[in-house]
């Protein structure tokens, strides 16, 4: 099974907060803001293959829209992690969120009709 573009970019997206959280765990005694990236930028991933393999198509749209939530969330910690000026490439994610939530919501609306 081909994975699709949005599963991919997912992918991308975590791996980069991940990498990003070690390499700043390194760095910083504290890392509650990274933390709560770490939590919400992985999740969005995981949440996007459990629609795939949902029950329904009710399990799938639900599944996307917490997608969707975590994606707000990584974005919203992103923004304060730029204008605190903790990570420097804090804006090139933002722009990979932003894609993945534009992404999310295409989705949502193909799959509400």
């Amino acid at each position: 099974m081909q994975e699709s573009v949005l599963a991919e970019k997912s992918l991308e997206f975590a791996t980069q907060i991940v990498l990003i959280f070690q390499s700043y765990g390194k760095q910083h005694k504290d890392t509650t803001i990274m933390k709560q990236l770490l939590r919400s930028g992985t999740s969005i991933g995981a949440n996007i293959n459990e629609a795939v393999f949902g029950n329904s198509k009710a399990d799938f749209i639900a599944k996307l829209h917490i997608a969707l939530k975590e994606c707000s969330g990584s974005i919203y910690w992103l923004k304060i992690l730029k204008n605190t000026q903790l990570i420097d490439n804090a804006q090139g994610l933002i722009k990979l969120a932003e894609e993945i939530k534009a992404m999310l919501i295409s989705s949502l609306n193909t799959a509400k009709k």
